[in-house]
């Protein structure tokens, strides 16, 4: 959606879920000027008349990938003025790294009272091509960079570059719209800029860690699910773990893929890694998962310092782990128990919902604002996979300033 903001024409994206980041995202670029017309799962763009080159302090507080648009604002009207973004509170995420990389390619920038106001020097019509390295795989700073560059004059190269699939996907959009980007999927990509893009129509591809979790609710549940459309090989190292477990996952289709569960469940060891290594982002799920495997597991999280918050929840539902810095011992045990628990980021609330349908009993869960932020309907999806789940209203913890929080999931296995 971002990368809608580099076309001086019309987009059409499909595959696009209704999410709560995504609606925050179309309201950011309505800000900015962009028109917009959603029906069912396509989104029209119009980015024309785009003028507006500040964000919203009250849009971009409320979530990260806003921040995303510093590089197209930037390439398509040489300045932008885009607050510190926000978003769940599962460590520093700093943007040191979008900031040196779009100095590297020619603009000045200056913080301002919590805002990066980026813009091209004087004398200077477009960014310049430069070559970058990050210092570590940043997937923001890889996509943000990427985007700054495909208008830029002369050549790019971005070393260390993030090699995750939403990456690729980014830059096969781009590509589609007339830039020139290879490499992407690689820790190298080159872009060659180009003076202007054209419209496009596109499809997203299938999100990874949704499919991910639903694998991991048909392993907790022992109940055999398939998911369609889906890209194994986006999968593979969660597909890995899974096995490793003794979870069966078969390709029936290759787009389709159907978990056969086990009731001999052991312990393993994940570290969370850039990719192709295991995501961090199923990483809570996996947790949940653990809980129930004979034997002792150890899980590192390298990649963010307040990504184990979710461990207290588990364990008030019955789990044994302990935490030691940046690593949890998880110990199996026979059975979860239902309990009111809080969700504390996004995917600690997917793996709370994981543990409810394996628990004996009751569970609540408050905290859906974080869930809602990054899964299409999952109550619903699970209440046609046969799961018990209501989502009722919490009048004790209702809040006006965002009412989405007062709703509570209460889970039944």
């Amino acid at each position: 959606m971002a990368g809608s903001l580099l076309c001086d024409g019309d987009c059409l994206l499909h595959n696009v879920p209704s999410m709560v980041d995504v609606t925050r995202m179309t309201e950011l670029l309505s800000a900015l000027g962009v028109k917009l017309k959603r029906q069912g799962e396509s989104l029209e763009m119009d980015a024309r008349h785009l003028g507006q080159s500040k964000a919203p302090y009250e849009l971009v507080s409320q979530m990260r990938a806003s921040f995303f648009v510093i590089g197209p604002l930037l390439a398509r009207l040489g300045e932008a003025r885009v607050p510190l973004p926000g978003g769940c509170a599962i460590g520093a995420r700093p943007v040191d790294l979008h900031v040196r990389g779009l100095q590297t390619l020619g603009a000045e920038v200056q913080f301002e009272h919590g805002t990066v106001h980026a813009y091209v020097r004087d004398g200077k019509r477009r960014l310049q091509g430069a070559k970058i390295y990050l210092d570590v795989p940043s997937v923001g700073a890889t996509e943000t960079l990427m985007m700054a560059a495909t208008l830029a004059e002369g050549e790019t190269i971005i070393e260390n570059a993030a090699q995750e699939p939403e990456v690729v996907d980014l830059a096969n959009f781009c590509c589609a719209m007339g830039a020139q980007i290879q490499g992407a999927g690689t820790n190298r990509i080159v872009i060659t800029g180009v003076p202007s893009l054209h419209s496009v129509e596109y499809s997203i591809i299938p999100d990874r860690i949704e499919a991910g979790t639903f694998l991991v609710a048909g392993a907790m549940t022992h109940s055999e699910i398939s998911l369609a459309p889906v890209v194994p090989g986006h999968l593979s190292a969660v597909i890995a773990k899974l096995k490793t477990i003794g979870v069966e996952v078969m390709a029936d289709a290759s787009d389709c893929l159907r978990v056969i569960p086990s009731h001999n469940l052991g312990a393993t060891d994940i570290k969370t890694l850039p990719y192709p290594g295991f995501p961090t982002d199923m990483q809570a799920q996996f947790m949940a998962l653990l809980t129930l495997c004979e034997g002792d597991s150890i899980i590192t999280e390298t990649l963010f310092e307040n990504r184990l918050r979710h461990v207290a929840e588990l364990n008030r539902m019955g789990a044994d782990i302990r935490v030691k810095g940046n690593i949890a011992i998880v110990r199996g045990v026979p059975m979860l128990s239902g309990a009111p628990v809080v969700a504390t980021d996004l995917r600690a609330s997917a793996a709370l919902v994981l543990a409810a349908l394996a628990a004996d009993g009751l569970t609540t869960i408050q905290g859906l604002n974080h869930l809602d932020r990054g899964y299409d309907k999952l109550d619903s999806k699970l209440q046609l996979l046969g799961a018990n789940v209501q989502r009722v209203r919490d009048e004790l913890h209702e809040s006006v300033a965002d009412p989405v929080s007062s709703s509570s999931s209460v889970v039944t296995p």
